[in-house]
């Protein structure tokens, strides 16, 4: 090995793996089709705002308080109705997956409602659906208002008016919700894959060796190796963005050089966690199945992007703090819906920053000339 870092040998590895990955349909379609794709599918598929939930009905009350109720339910687009006749037939309903929920309104409903007693209806929801729980949960009780109003013909004065105004995502759209966060996720897998795999069949194929034979750093092969995946990479992350603007029409009010910045550290740390993955297996199977567990599980469960980090059991809490997903994940959902700045995000880049360069460091050790495994 002689000298010290000569970026002309980094650059002539850099040119060879560009005229690799213009030769290679796959690494192309991987880098350029795949972010697309996954965007478009998970953007329109992912729905966090759950809507024509079936819920079987059984009325035997059959009076206009009862129908005012069914009204409430049915006209709230949160629910599809169907009868059920019995209350046990609205119970096999929801045992057999035909509806999600059941409501059950007892005989005299009315003539209780209506003598000062206490009208009990009765909702049976399949617990066995968390999201649906929940879900229903909050909307029986807008529900339940609306229904009270109607069945009593006027708008009792409450002693007080509570107002609601979200900010930063006015009408609660998934979208806007989503889409940022899947520019973390999409781009996780991606850049995992494109260097644990590429470099993995170089290993296999045995063109690694013949690298190695050469006077060339370790540091040296891996700017070399990653520059022209991180091009990529970037390129893809600019292809979400114009998707997020375009097409789904979320909102980006922070700023473009605040996220660029975040996204060229988070693309670093990834890139370089593929060579650390594709240095330690040198097999493309076995880079595969670490690549999955290693960015798909961590990205999608462990990142806040569906599950909130806070609601989380406390190992698991402090355990985020060593995915540079976790943090990449708030810059760009705070530089999208919030237009948080640097000083804002601080700690967030600090450690994405140090995650990056203890990647780098990891997958430059463990990138020795030696080529014994």
């Amino acid at each position: 090995m002689k000298g010290g870092f000569v970026w002309e040998r980094a650059a002539a590895i850099a040119r060879k793996e560009v005229f690799h990955i213009m030769r290679d349909p796959f690494t192309l379609v991987l880098a350029l089709i795949f972010p697309v794709f996954m965007v478009l599918v998970y953007g329109v598929s992912i729905d966090f705002n759950m809507k024509n939930i079936g819920l079987a009905v059984s009325d035997s009350d059959q009076s206009r308080s009862s129908r005012e109720l069914l009204d409430s339910f049915g006209s709230s687009h949160y629910f599809l109705l169907h009868g059920s006749g019995s209350p046990a037939d609205t119970v096999r309903d929801v045992q057999g997956q035909r509806a999600k929920a059941a409501l059950i309104i007892p005989p005299r409903f009315e003539r209780d409602l209506f003598a000062g007693r206490s009208a009990q209806v009765q909702i049976l929801v399949d617990g066995a659906d968390n999201s649906t729980v929940s879900s229903v949960g909050s909307y029986v009780g807008t529900i339940q208002n609306l229904a009270n109003k109607r069945i009593a013909d006027f708008d009792p004065p409450a002693p007080y008016e509570l107002r609601s105004r979200f900010l930063f995502n006015p009408e609660l759209n998934s979208s806007w919700f989503v889409i940022p966060g899947l520019v973390v996720v999409v781009m996780a897998i991606l850049l995992i894959t494109l260097t644990a795999l590429t470099v993995a069949r170089e290993w296999e194929n045995g063109s690694m060796e013949l690298l190695l034979s050469t006077p060339v750093q370790p540091l040296e092969i891996i700017v070399g190796k990653l520059a022209p995946y991180a091009v990529l990479g970037l390129f893809a992350v600019a292809m979400i963005y114009l998707l997020a603007r375009i097409v789904f029409g979320v909102p980006f009010v922070g700023n473009l050089a605040v996220f660029g910045v975040g996204s060229c550290i988070f693309v670093v740390a990834y890139l370089a966690q593929g060579l650390l993955i594709s240095v330690i297996a040198r097999n493309q199977q076995v880079a595969m199945q670490m690549a999955m567990i290693s960015g798909l599980l961590p990205s999608n469960l462990l990142s806040g992007f569906i599950f909130p980090i806070a609601s989380m059991p406390v190992f698991f809490r402090y355990f985020t703090m060593i995915l540079p997903a976790r943090w990449f994940m708030q810059i760009s959902r705070d530089t999208f819906l919030k237009g948080s700045t640097l000083p804002q995000l601080f700690v967030s880049f600090a450690a994405l920053t140090a995650l990056s360069f203890g990647m780098i460091r990891l997958a430059s050790r463990k990138f020795k000339r030696d080529l014994e495994p």
